[in-house]
């Protein structure tokens, strides 16, 4: 439960976040991977479909691993995406998204996909 100044929907301007906090919240393989894809992804998106997709990039799409995934998004990574400012979480209804707006994390997400394509 989150007991933070943000609404649980809530996102904020990410133009305040310091360079550490961006590289804090990019060195987890996982939630860059969820940022790249809720950033191609208009309107955003539930849940099981962010897990699903995750699993498929993960090489192991099978039911197991996707509930597996689901359980470290609902738990740590969205959360700590959310009270960041970074996407909108409804943990409630399994919604999120990215706010709308100018995005400094898509060069750092560009270069993570770079170097993981090679």
């Amino acid at each position: 439960m989150n007991t933070g100044t943000r609404e649980s929907i809530q996102g904020t301007d990410e133009t305040d976040l310091s360079p550490t906090a961006i590289f804090g919240l990019l060195a987890d393989d996982r939630r860059r991977r969820a940022l790249r894809y809720l950033s191609r992804t208009a309107g955003g998106t539930d849940l099981d479909d962010l897990a699903a997709e995750l699993a498929l990039r993960e090489g192991d799409a099978s039911d197991r691993r996707r509930d597996r995934i689901r359980a470290s998004l609902f738990h740590t990574h969205l959360p700590k995406l959310r009270d960041a400012g970074v996407v909108r979480y409804d943990p409630e209804r399994g919604t999120v998204e990215r706010p709308p707006g100018r995005d400094p994390f898509e060069p750092y997400l560009a270069l993570a996909a770079a170097d993981e394509a090679r």
